[in-house]
């Protein structure tokens, strides 16, 4: 798709979008489904007051959560991918705002689940759960009773759940202005002598630019704007670490950390064990930041210049098509099973393949019971990273294929803690056969170059990214207030420690730390720093192994939710309670530093 002008939603060929009839065949047959929700709501509430009575009678109410919940999860699913992919479309914004309405509702009317399971005999209710019967549930009630220190009365679990709509109006407020009254305010980007429209999207391909002067424009044109609404944009966050802090207090947590890691069974000393680790290997990182600002040819290595390719001589042009079929033979170490299924997904139905006016930028996967494991992408043919994002989203969409074939309904859906390791899996055997199956010294060390900063970007930025909220949360944990100045400044110090001397800042280069989307999704970046470490791991233990090697992966892939992330990653055959895997990720990055300083002949 062309920088040049951005279609609208209609423009797009519908081959090249995704296909949700996997879910509901129209959105009239959503909106009946979405009317079934309130009745199957009313039948739960006939077991009130009613669970303890016996095993048969708690045993009807949680089927009939089950289909509810069922229910709900594909009418809100089918909703937000509408509106993702159209955020100006009011019918899209109109159906996720009922779809969200309805979940709420239902939330707060069946508020009284947990607290009242929680009542039961906990012996009692052990034995009954070890019953046949009770297959499919076991493993939610195990899970209920995880949270049983943290659950609180029938009356407060309601409260809680009314407020989570306006909970999430931080993160929607952020979403609506920087993907759609923002994005048409950056400008242009002359290039070449034709101006092009500046964008969230656009903006990464400029800053990949060979050209200095496009990524300085992109660069001060596009944080120019930032700063213009960082009040606004700083209030927001305060709000949203504010909900966070709430949260953790009616609940009584030690900690937003706590909190958030609690629910997976992850010891918090696997986050600080990350953080520590990471500064620890700092040097590795400040070693290559001079090796980009020797090989750029720059007198001060500047934030814009960080994610130009280091080889200026290759030039790639990769069609959506010939990605797949890259990924295709990449991934054949895992079996004609899993790449056919992927690779015919992602050419049948499963991606959204390109930009379009409105539609969120980046790319995700999403998937639920019901339906095929969707992929939204904002697909760039010269932009060979892209053909990286193909690989990472499709792992993330075989891990929910795996998942949703191998449990019930009330334990499939897994933690993004094991999420991110499934789509890093999948970039390095990418990256592997891209290497390995080059002649080209060039491409060697384009390639050597690009892995290095995949794995910088994935580890040691999100791992410093991890660190920002950490010290967010701690301020106002400790009664500190969240100001404009207060945030910029510590994102600031935290940009001086992680890119070294080496790199000069402009005034405004602290606006990143206000404008990155999954802060609003609090403690969920560092699982891409672990995510990687896992699948590094992993990835060589499979390509290097034999048949057990890949069973355990596959063994993985399909516990969905029936474990927690610490054990099926234990299965897989890494132990993330341990430094092990971040330390030989950052050993990893080291080596492929050294390598290509060989490539390119330098000492």
């Amino acid at each position: 798709m062309s920088t040049n002008k951005i279609p609208t939603r209609n423009e797009i060929p519908e081959n090249d979008k995704w296909n949700l009839s996997s879910i509901f065949k129209s959105n009239n047959e959503w909106e009946a489904a979405l009317k079934e929700i309130e009745p199957l709501t009313k039948e739960v509430l006939k077991y009130k007051g009613r669970l303890s009575e016996s095993s048969g009678t708690l045993l009807e109410c949680l089927k009939a959560i089950e289909k509810t919940e069922l229910k709900m999860e594909t009418v809100y699913h089918y909703a937000s991918l509408m509106h993702e992919a159209d955020e100006i479309d009011t019918i899209a914004s109109d159906m996720e705002g009922r779809a969200m309405m309805a979940y709420i509702n239902m939330n707060s009317s069946l508020s009284f689940i947990d607290p009242e399971i929680q009542t039961i005999d906990e012996s009692l209710l052990n034995a009954w759960i070890e019953t046949p019967d009770f297959a499919n549930y076991k493993i939610y009630i195990k899970k209920l009773l995880h949270f049983k220190p943290y659950i609180l009365s029938e009356k407060e679990e309601r409260l809680l759940s009314l407020q989570m709509q306006s909970a999430q109006t931080a993160e929607n407020a952020f979403s609506a202005l920087t993907n759609s009254d923002m994005n048409d305010t950056f400008g242009t980007v002359n290039e070449n002598g034709e101006e092009k429209p500046l964008t969230e999207t656009t903006w990464s391909v400029f800053m990949h630019s060979h050209d200095r002067n496009v990524r300085e424009q992109a660069y001060k044109k596009f944080y120019a704007k930032y700063e213009e609404h960082q009040h606004s944009l700083a209030a927001l966050y305060a709000g949203n670490v504010n909900q966070d802090v709430f949260s953790m207090k009616a609940r009584g947590y030690n900690s937003c950390l706590e909190a958030s890691l609690y629910s997976n069974k992850v010891p918090v000393s696997v986050y600080h064990n990350l953080i520590d680790c990471v500064h620890k290997n700092l040097p590795a990182l400040h070693e290559y930041y001079k090796l980009r600002k020797n090989l750029l040819g720059v007198d001060q290595l500047r934030h814009y210049d960080v994610y130009v390719p280091l080889v200026k001589s290759v030039k790639t042009e990769t069609s959506y098509e010939q990605a797949v079929e890259i990924c295709r033979k990449a991934l054949s170490p895992l079996g004609t099973e899993y790449t056919d299924r992927l690779c015919s997904g992602l050419l049948n139905g499963w991606a959204d393949k390109y930009e379009n006016k409105g539609k969120r930028s980046g790319a995700f996967s999403s998937g639920c019971y019901i339906g095929d494991p969707y992929i939204l992408l904002n697909y760039k043919s010269d932009n060979i990273r892209d053909l990286f994002t193909v690989a990472h989203e499709g792992g993330h969409s075989m891990h929910s294929w795996y998942s949703v074939h191998n449990n019930p309904f009330m334990c499939y859906d897994y933690t993004i803690f094991e999420a991110e390791v499934a789509s890093t899996f999948n970039e390095e055997l990418v990256f592997e056969y891209l290497l390995k199956n080059t002649t080209d010294n060039d491409m060697k060390a384009y390639l050597l170059s690009m892995r290095a900063d995949d794995i910088l970007a994935t580890l040691y930025r999100q791992t410093m990214f991890a660190e920002f909220e950490l010290k967010a949360h701690d301020f106002v944990e400790k009664g500190t207030p969240l100001t404009t100045e207060l945030l910029r400044k510590t994102y600031r110090e935290l940009l001086e420690l992680y890119f070294g001397e080496e790199m000069h800042f402009e005034e405004n280069s602290d606006m990143e730390g206000l404008r990155i989307p999954h802060f609003y999704s609090s403690f969920y970046v560092y699982k891409y720093a672990t995510g990687i470490s896992a699948a590094l791991a992993l990835a060589k233990r499979v390509t290097e192994g034999g048949e057990k090697e890949r069973e355990d992966y596959f063994s993985f892939l399909k516990s969905g939710g029936s474990r927690y992330p610490i054990e099926s990653l234990k299965i897989a055959g890494v132990n993330m309670e341990s430094t092990e895997p971040v330390q030989a990720a950052c050993d990893t990055f080291a080596k492929i530093i050294e390598e290509l300083k060989k490539t390119l002949n330098l000492k």
